[in-house]
């Protein structure tokens, strides 16, 4: 049973800090060194100055001489409580969200959600569901952040197979928001705080019936593990906040990674090897570059090709999943029927010779979000090869999940990302 609660929210006062826009940020795994500073400029109490207390993945000496960035994240937080910025919530609260955006194919939608904090589960217990490998060195980083500043500062994003957003409604519809606030895609994102006892009621008895499946936020989420299993014991820290939307909601979108290639190019008998590979495995042929993406084709194994070799564009068609079946024995048939398992069994590990250490390390691997960027990127010279996947079906997602099986990195793209900085969550 899925534990949901209200918090007693620590979050910005917006007469204070001037307005919601100034102060969130995305979260911290997509900002770059130029994204920060353009955060930073916008407010001096930005998110992004604890949730990124460093630029992300910066090591070495120029990083030692900025001292202890977690430390610094932790006494920011207690001087943006004595400003005034920052303020704590006497009265629990669960948080409504709405979320106006342009997906990367161009459609509009509006995904709706709730913020809350969620009791802690491990997995085995079947209650939370993850869906993506993780890697070790983020949930590091995450942990000590959680220890210096004792918060949740940014939201799991996590689908509820029981919607909560029919039982916020009803108060949203009457009420405006507490606060809005539009990122540099052009989502608006408005939050409604909502006091009242009787909804929180209905929110926590209603999603005691739910699975949650995260959605974004994997390495987050088994950071409060290990956090609740070190300070032990019952209180706050046995909870997390999390941002929960139905697996029903008409706004969920889930959109494509694709994947992209590095080392080819120079090297002829790699690219011979590759063109023989995928010759024996699929049916491949030659479209026009407007058809790149395999968007709405039906079949297993439906992918988009182009190289910046011959610069030419190619569906690929998996031919037999016998071999396939045979590699992934003992897998989910959702999960061998998976586009993104098919490309790293057969194409990635198989055919390109990567190592799963070169996959989690993305050595000759990298990744976009739309089929424009994978052709600039292969423009650039900075790949050579582009798979164009398609959308993965929610109910795919929710089989998985709900199976033993964990997708290759970045098999899902939920967009758009909720913002950090909306409400921390108190750990203490």
């Amino acid at each position: 049973m899925a534990e949901v609660l209200p918090l007693n929210a620590l979050h910005y006062d917006l007469d204070a800090v001037g307005s919601l826009q100034a102060v969130v940020a995305p979260p911290y795994d997509v900002i770059d060194t130029s994204m920060r500073a353009e955060l930073l400029a916008q407010s001096p109490y930005n998110a992004v100055a604890v949730d990124l207390p460093k630029p992300y993945g910066e090591t070495g000496p120029q990083a030692a001489k900025q001292g202890d960035p977690y430390a610094k994240a932790g006494q920011a937080i207690d001087a943006w409580q004595k400003a005034g910025a920052l303020v704590k919530e006497a009265v629990p609260a669960i948080w409504a969200m709405e979320q106006d955006y342009t997906g990367p194919d161009g459609s509009t939608h509006t995904r709706h959600g709730i913020l809350a904090r969620v009791r802690v589960e491990d997995f085995e217990a079947g209650t939370i569901l993850p869906h993506e490998r993780t890697l070790p060195g983020p949930k590091q980083d995450r942990l000590e952040l959680m220890r210096a500043t004792r918060l949740n500062l940014s939201p799991i994003f996590s689908l509820s197979t029981v919607d909560p957003w029919p039982l916020v409604a009803r108060e949203v519809a009457i009420e405006d928001p507490w606060g809005e606030a539009t990122d540099t895609a052009g989502t608006v994102t408005r939050v409604w705080q909502l006091r009242n006892p009787g909804i929180h009621e209905d929110v926590t008895r209603a999603l005691a019936e739910s699975q949650l499946l995260i959605a974004d936020g994997h390495h987050r989420y088994e950071t409060a593990i290990a956090y609740r299993d070190e300070i032990g014991g019952e209180g706050p820290h046995n909870y997390t906040l999390m941002a929960l939307t139905g697996l029903d909601d008409p706004g969920l979108s889930i959109f494509p990674t694709h994947r992209l290639l590095s080392g080819f190019a120079d090297n002829p008998e790699r690219q011979r090897r590759l063109g023989e590979g995928l010759r024996e495995l699929f049916d491949v042929t030659e479209v026009e570059a407007d058809r790149l993406d395999p968007l709405g084709e039906e079949g297993v194994g439906v992918f988009g090709l182009y190289d910046s070799h011959h610069k030419r564009a190619f569906r690929l068609r998996l031919e037999d999943t016998a071999a396939l079946d045979r590699i992934l024995a003992g897998q989910p048939e959702a999960y061998r029927r998976l586009d993104a398992a098919i490309l790293e069994t057969l194409v990635l590990k198989g055919i390109a010779g990567l190592s799963e250490d070169d996959i989690l390390a993305k050595r000759g691997l990298g990744y976009a979000k739309s089929v424009e960027d994978s052709l600039r990127l292969l423009d650039d010279g900075a790949y050579d090869v582009a798979f164009i996947l398609r959308p993965i079906p929610v109910d795919q997602t929710r089989e998985i999940c709900e199976s033993d099986a964990n997708m290759p990195p970045k098999s899902t793209y939920f967009y758009p990302k909720v913002l950090t900085g909306l409400v921390f969550n108190p750990l203490a």
